[in-house]
């Protein structure tokens, strides 16, 4: 923990209604101690430190010119607004960032009127801007909409459906590309090279004079100058911008990092736009502190702010993502029809390894989900086997294509699902929560979850082998349990689960990584005297048949496990049971699920308490099914 940075400019700062009486030069100064601000808090928390660096400039400029939250400031994913949040009411909560009960690394609509939308995925703040436009224009709350948005997540096409829609609907709406292409990775695809092409034709001093003049709405006495610059900025361009062809008035390139461009083009554009206008700032992400950076501080645990060293938690386990990406590479050396694609989180998959590898068979395709599953689609169609790495939460993204274009056409497209389960400090929008649910209902796929290292192991080998028609496999953030791996994992048969341990009365069927918290509690339980049975599902469908209705047979009661919501597992356990006639025979059944509700950030160890499914609770769980107390009598 380090020394807090001396701010006298942001001492006075409770609001943005306090920057009204700044000077040009005191708004500067409270620039710089943003950042040094944000730098120090995130340095004690952990979190998305360099898109914040990227926009304090930017960030004190509109809360200068506009008037929130009467006017809408939209940040989209919002991985920036830290800078936002300490000039909006909560500086003296900003070191609880991402913490048990302390302020979300988001915006949040629960948390400050200043966060008009929530926001964690990307390319929804056009949309959601527009809709406070269309909301203003019919007698809803007054006051601008302002989306800031960044240059990665203008490569999902719902930026561009709400820009299409915007510029037809010609509403008085600012976008504020925030261009500093670096998105969490190097942004790709088309998109970036036009954007790079917007200023990449003549020095920057030269388009910085331009975009002075750029304002084609300027007083009378400026509109010739504007013009010239206009031309000179079309020229450039080869016929124009994208954006103008969509409805939108183009400003720029402006330099996101000079106070005095940012304050002249907004306070313009403040008192003379009429319809939607698009204002594309260059800026640095971890600007002033991390832009050396190969990630330019996109996201960062604790670290000390003079030597940028992060705490590491010490641990000798492999993490679950490098597991996968270590057997991916192994089958893809032995098959050269094995491919991967990510949606520019090749870092976070693992799939960075892979790519280095094999850089002709893996694809990063932006943040684009819905493409990345089709894509995938496409590819097996066509004969390779096409492993899908997403998170679990942008899966969510992509779901009509996994229904429409994966699982109808029965197309053999592999999904590594990662972050499954309760991820910590992200929270809610990050959860991944539902897709054991949401894949698990749809006819011919196969569903599994990896219970440690090894079982994750097997699971690739069992997608690679698999031919018939989609399977996903899941598994959660962070180090893996220890166990040893299989050197050459053989394919698990389908729809069979493993016995872990016999017992008698009562029998626990665990889908995923709670298997380490039941065999915790099945310790704990045999100072009681209780020796349950516990049973390793892997999949949740198709179901292993004979071990559940064994297990049903065979014990008083029957409890499943999952990290996931429900509707999942448990809830296909339980019409498997019902279907069967085992509830007429008096089985007991409870389903140990994720609670009904979104639960904040905390550590994963804390959320899963939140729901009720650590050792303690699953061992609570147990007596209170058997009618047993405490003590280990029969209540």
């Amino acid at each position: 923990m380090s020394d807090k940075p001396l701010t006298p400019t942001l001492d006075r700062i409770d609001l943005p209604s306090d920057l009204n009486g700044l000077s040009d030069g005191q708004l500067r100064a409270l620039a710089d101690e943003l950042r040094a601000e944000t730098i120090s808090a995130v340095s004690e928390t952990g979190g998305h430190l360099g898109a914040g660096l990227g926009v304090v400039e930017l960030t004190v400029a509109l809360h200068a010119v506009f008037d929130a939250p009467k006017d809408k400031i939209i940040w989209d994913v919002s991985h920036q607004c830290y800078p936002h949040k300490i000039l909006t009411g909560r500086r003296d909560r900003i070191r609880t960032l991402r913490q048990k009960d302390g302020l979300s690394g988001f915006t949040k609509r629960s948390e400050s009127a200043y966060d008009p939308f929530g926001a964690a995925h990307s390319s929804t703040s056009i949309s959601a801007a527009l809709g406070f436009a269309v909301a203003r224009d019919l007698g809803g709350e007054g006051g601008d909409a302002i989306a800031v948005i960044g240059d990665g997540a203008m490569s999902a096409g719902m930026a561009y459906e709400a820009l299409n829609n915007a510029g037809h609907l010609k509403k008085r709406l600012i976008v504020i590309l925030n261009d500093n292409e670096m998105s969490i990775a190097p942004p790709v695809g088309a998109m970036s090279s036009y954007l790079s092409r917007l200023y990449a034709g003549a020095p920057f001093q030269e388009l910085k004079a331009a975009a002075k003049g750029a304002v084609s709405f300027l007083p009378e006495p400026l509109q010739e100058g504007a013009k010239r610059a206009r031309d000179v900025l079309k020229h450039m361009t080869v016929g124009g911008t994208l954006f103008e062809e969509l409805g939108f008035s183009y400003l720029g390139p402006i330099d996101g990092h000079d106070m005095e461009q940012l304050l002249t083009v907004l306070r313009t554009v403040k008192t003379r736009a009429t319809g939607p206008i698009l204002i594309h700032a260059i800026t640095k992400k971890g600007k002033g502190y991390a832009e050396n950076r190969p990630d330019r501080g996109h996201a960062t645990g604790k670290f000390n702010v003079v030597t940028g060293e992060q705490a590491k938690a010490v641990s000798n386990a492999p993490s679950y993502t490098s597991v996968f990406a270590e057997s991916l590479i192994k089958h893809a050396a032995q098959d050269d029809k094995i491919v991967a694609v990510t949606a520019a989180m090749p870092d976070g998959t693992g799939l960075d390894r892979f790519m280095q590898r094999f850089a002709s068979r893996c694809f990063d395709v932006g943040i684009a989900e819905q493409h990345a599953v089709t894509f995938c689609a496409g590819m097996a169609a066509g004969g390779l086997k096409p492993f899908c790495a997403l998170y679990s939460t942008f899966l969510q993204r992509g779901y009509d294509q996994v229904v429409h274009d994966v699982a109808i056409q029965r197309l053999p497209v592999r999904f590594a699902i990662d972050r499954a389960g309760l991820v910590g400090a992200d929270g809610a929008t990050h959860a991944g929560a539902f897709d054991v649910a949401f894949l698990a209902n749809l006819p011919g796929f196969v569903v599994m979850a990896a219970a440690d290292e090894a079982e994750l192991t097997r699971m690739v080998a069992t997608a690679v082998a698999h031919d018939e028609g989609p399977i996903a496999f899941r598994f959660p953030r962070g180090e893996g349990v220890g166990v040893e791996r299989p050197e050459a994992a053989e394919p698990l048969e389908i729809g069979k689960g493993r016995m872990i341990r016999d017992g008698s009365k009562v029998a626990i069927l665990s889908f995923g990584t709670r298997l380490q918290e039941v065999e915790a509690a099945c310790e704990a339980l045999a100072a009681k005297g209780i020796t349950p049975t516990v049973a390793d599902a892997r999949f949740a469908k198709p179901l292993d048949r004979e071990l559940i209705l064994k297990l049903a047979r065979d014990h008083e009661a029957l409890i499943t496990i999952e990290e996931g919501a429900i509707g999942g597992f448990g809830s296909h356990v339980a019409q498997l049971l019902a279907e069967e006639g085992v509830f007429d025979q008096g089985l007991k059944y409870r389903s140990m699920v994720l609670p009904d509700t979104f639960i904040d950030q905390a550590s994963p160890k804390d959320m899963y308490a939140t729901a009720g499914m650590n050792a303690e609770q699953i061992e609570a769980k147990v007596l209170e099914t058997l009618g047993v107390d405490l003590v280990g009598k029969r209540a």
